[in-house]
């Protein structure tokens, strides 16, 4: 996984203090805290906040059941819509979505209720006696789902619940798609994910493969052949490529890949850091590689993108992050050329500097040097072509790079649905690709009731 950085050094660092770097971003609420922050909602009748929601959570509903003390009662109602709620109480952008809507966070007062905070307690504190989910009188159908990332998981719980039986496909020895391997390390932290996802399968009528992947040991048509539906969410699997000479040379590679390494690295002091660094890319994952490689150790982590401030599709809030843990982002500049040293190891990168000119970016001609001992892409993921290599899956019809669906989650092939990221719509985030899975999940529901 990172051996494009082995001829790089290990932190001096112990584990002890590097974990500590690497605890909450957002500290909890206690319960004082979040009944005070729970009194200040002011419930409303079209709550801004709910529709905002891409998973549609009663947000007002489950504050107020915070309120008089019903936890369980909050927690039900956030899980009944987004099963996978705990995980987007600490990575879904509130500061743009439910918290933006706030109405407290307008006029004079401009400081919304801590949505994201009151979820996460919700459902930190939550305590059934019995699973709070019961299936239905069993259908006798079975269906495949490929993925068990945020879309996945939704969609077969979703299944499970309405009395489906589901078998997930998934590629990586651990569940969790990028909620276990992609998201940084301070915002889901420990082993949550895993329990996460060990809680959405005490619902029952789930199994999940491990290392089973499509277009290699797993096909789409004998899935087609044995299940009565299948269900893709196969993310986004590829890291686009910057298209320079020297892009195979030691010391570039992927940020996702050192994500994953870091995420499952059981000693923090092992991983290799570089004196300087650069990350290319305007994301929350050139933020979530920045904020974390400094926090590893590197002396300087440049972030570099090729627009303005404004056009980075990372939050002011993601911003604010990296620069609170010295990363300095530079805008305004597009990769020209990977710097060598005599050994072919990357030395840096050359950078031209860019403008605006009637909305269309073009060169200015002026470059500029930025030394560093590794440099790691975030300019984006595109969809995994080997997973549709299979005869009959070239007959997925596509949408530029990802998978085409009608408005019920149908791919082109009978019996196929398709959501999160590997479609084309929306922003990518894991609350929509929640979303995803559970409208799927209906949709193949009353589409198997018809054929009845």
């Amino acid at each position: 996984m990172l051996e494009a950085l082995k001829h790089l050094t290990a932190t001096q660092t112990s584990q002890k203090d590097l974990a500590a770097q690497f605890s909450d971003l957002n500290p909890p609420l206690n319960h004082r805290q979040a009944v005070i922050e729970s009194e200040r909602c002011l419930y409303c009748y079209d709550a801004p906040c709910t529709r905002i929601c891409p998973s549609e959570i009663d947000v007002p509903g489950f504050i107020q059941n915070i309120a008089v003390g019903n936890i369980n009662g909050a927690a039900q109602g956030i899980l009944q819509q987004n099963i996978l709620g705990a995980s987007c109480s600490r990575v879904c952008p509130t500061e743009v979505l439910c918290e933006h809507a706030c109405v407290r966070n307008h006029d004079h007062e401009g400081a919304p209720v801590k949505i994201g905070l009151l979820q996460r307690y919700a459902l930190d504190h939550m305590h059934f006696e019995h699973h709070p989910f019961t299936r239905a009188p069993a259908t006798g159908k079975k269906i495949a789902v490929v993925g068990a990332g945020p879309a996945g998981l939704s969609c077969a719980h979703r299944l499970a619940t309405l009395g489906h039986d589901v078998v997930i496909f998934e590629a990586h020895k651990k569940s969790g798609g990028l909620n276990e391997y992609g998201i940084a390390k301070y915002k889901l932290t420990g082993d949550s994910a895993q329990r996460e996802v060990a809680f959405l399968l005490e619902v029952g009528g789930i199994t999940i493969r491990h290392e089973q992947i499509l277009g290699d040991n797993l096909h789409l048509e004998q899935l087609r052949q044995d299940y009565d539906a299948v269900f893709l969410g196969l993310g986004l699997g590829t890291s686009r490529q910057l298209g320079l000479t020297g892009e195979d040379a030691l010391g570039l590679m992927p940020a996702v890949d050192y994500i994953y390494a870091l995420r499952q690295a059981e000693d923090l002091s092992q991983l290799p850091i570089p004196i300087h660094c650069i990350v290319i890319g305007a994301g929350n994952t050139a933020i979530d590689m920045a904020v974390q490689i400094a926090r590893l150790g590197a002396q300087q982590v440049t972030l570099v993108y090729r627009r303005g401030a404004a056009h980075m599709s990372a939050t002011r809030h993601e911003q604010a992050i990296a620069k609170a843990n010295q990363v300095r982002i530079i805008t305004w500049a597009q990769p020209q050329q990977v710097l060598l040293d005599a050994a072919g190891n990357v030395a840096g990168m050359r950078f031209e500097k860019t403008h605006e000119v009637d909305g269309q970016l073009q060169a200015t001609g002026e470059t500029i040097d930025i030394p560093a001992q590794a440099i790691f892409k975030a300019i984006g993921q595109s969809f995994d072509k080997a997973s549709l290599s299979d005869p009959i899956a070239h007959e997925v019809k596509r949408d530029k790079d990802k998978i085409w669906v009608d408005e019920y989650y149908r791919t082109s092939l009978s019996k196929v649905y398709a959501g999160g990221d590997c479609i084309a719509s929306g922003l990518d985030l894991t609350v929509q690709a929640v979303q995803h899975g559970k409208l799927a999940a209906l949709a193949i529901n009353d589409d198997l009731k018809a054929k009845v």
